[in-house]
């Protein structure tokens, strides 16, 4: 290829060509046109292929007659191409940064643990989505469902080494085998972030205003979601009047955690077959169906510990700025067998969507592996609703790659030249694409598609000056610069 200075037309080519505007990358879940033509190379491979989402489907993943394996990645599991993981990665760093801001730490645990840590009492319907088995030591393992009982673990390995409160957070994977909805999968990252060692609902006010915090920094407001608040102390009471037997208590948790996914006649044929009378039953609806704080606690009275932590927590927020965000919603109970009190989950207004986090008190968890309680609260937040909601939105940021310089060699024996200032460019912090054995118009592309802020050209006739010529994108500005002085 000719040097720069010899060649009027690569000057004609560069002067005329302006940077253009990408549009909007394709994110997680949008069908562009790249993912239709992606979706009918990938039914070339295997013609087994089925779009029908069922909860006792076939692995997706196999090999045909003529020995081509299927393309797909296993059913309810995702592959992330570049584009897709900007907007992970985009994800990830809004959680960090609120954790940050409200003085966690971040630790991690190993997505393979043992069954036993997650195999608690009969009735949730998570000890039947594990992805469960024996490995080749015989020991039972499991991908983990959740993140709390891993985090419990640690915290009762690390033992007295660990001074209270502990306040971790973590993102990690997660692994169901559930039926699949819009932003339900049976795999998703979550984040997770726990308080240990702090009894008082100042914990739960803490962890409500890092949710807010995350709303409100990807752009939602309290009018696109909120957050129901109760207690699992409300139910607890309720059976106390009933005078219906402990052992019983996460049993109607989990029942009545169907409320708004059941009927109400569904809910009291399952409430009854548990051996309640029809009263209690009543009784147990009724007082789930309130959605008033001061409604609870006439007819609970105001000595009752669940209406004043209530109280306490609407107090909190009224402080901490975020009262307009959160309700009181009695049949809030969450599904979960080891939550004792405080229960919180965000919804979009909408009514869209599932869940997007929830999380609440869990006092007694740490017994349950045979160590001494601490009191203990946090939530889940997965990372898909959350990317659904902000599609529904429009608040999905540009995630289209962004690269400071292209260097490009006008010639075969200047490859050594551009490397060199290529490393020194990234020495100096800026992202730099070295690019070579191409002709000037696919760079010219490439620089588009890479929104790249410079193109650097080294040539024969300035390189024996020591110079190398620079193209601001944006502008079409270009100038000449010393090798030694380019920043």
């Amino acid at each position: 290829m000719a040097a720069w200075s010899s060649s009027p037309s690569l000057r004609h080519l560069l002067l005329l060509r302006p940077r253009l505007p990408l549009g909007p990358t394709c994110l997680a879940g949008s069908f562009s046109r790249r993912h239709i033509h992606s979706h009918s190379r990938r039914r070339l491979f295997s013609s087994a292929s089925s779009s029908t989402l069922t909860h006792g489907d076939e692995a997706s993943t196999h090999v045909d007659a003529g020995g081509v394996v299927d393309v797909n990645p296993p059913r309810g599991t995702r592959d992330f191409p570049p584009e897709d993981m900007r907007l992970r990665t985009w994800l990830f760093d809004q959680f960090r940064e609120v954790s940050r801001l409200m003085a966690f730490e971040e630790v991690d645990f190993p997505v393979l643990e043992s069954e036993a840590l997650f195999i608690r009492k009969a009735g949730e319907e998570i000890t039947q989505q594990l992805y469960n088995f024996e490995d080749k030591g015989g020991r039972r393992v499991v991908l983990r469902p959740e993140i709390t009982p891993s985090l419990a673990r640690l915290v009762i390995k690390q033992g007295k080494s660990v001074s209270l409160p502990l306040k971790w957070f973590t993102i990690g994977q997660c692994w169901r085998y559930e039926r699949m909805t819009r932003g339900r999968r049976r795999e998703h990252y979550q984040w997770n972030m726990d308080i240990f060692g702090v009894p008082k609902v100042l914990a739960e006010a803490e962890l409500l205003q890092a949710i807010v915090l995350l709303f409100q920094r990807l752009g939602i407001t309290s009018s696109d979601v909120g957050i129901r608040v109760s207690s699992r102390k409300v139910l607890q009471a309720v059976l106390n009047m009933y005078s219906i037997p402990e052992h019983l208590f996460t049993e109607v948790c989990i029942i009545v955690d169907k409320l708004g996914k059941l009927t109400r006649e569904e809910i009291e044929k399952e409430l009854m077959s548990t051996g309640l009378s029809s009263e209690a039953v009543e009784g147990i609806i009724e007082v789930l169906s309130l959605k008033s704080l001061s409604k609870l606690e006439e007819v609970l009275g105001s000595g009752v510990e669940a209406v004043a932590d209530l109280k306490k927590l609407f107090s909190f927020a009224e402080q901490y700025g975020y009262a307009d965000w959160i309700c009181f919603d009695a049949s809030v109970v969450r599904g979960l067998a080891y939550y004792t009190g405080i229960v919180f989950e965000a919804f979009d207004r909408e009514g869209k969507l599932r869940a997007i986090c929830g999380g609440g008190r869990y006092d007694r968890l740490l017994s349950t592996f045979g160590s001494e309680d601490i009191p203990a609260c946090g939530f889940g937040f997965g990372d898909a609703v959350i990317v659904e909601l902000l599609k529904e939105k429009g608040l999905l940021p540009d995630m289209s790659r962004q690269i400071d310089d292209i260097v490009f060699p006008l010639d075969e024996e200047l490859e050594g030249p551009a490397s060199s200032i290529a490393s020194s460019l990234r020495k100096k912090g800026r992202a730099v694409d070295l690019v070579a054995d191409k002709r000037l118009k696919w760079v010219f592309k490439h620089a588009e598609r890479i929104n790249a802020s410079r193109l650097i050209l080294v040539g024969n006739s300035e390189w024996e000056r020591g110079m190398i010529r620079v193209k601001i994108l944006s502008t079409r500005e270009e100038f000449e610069v010393k090798a030694g002085d380019l920043e």
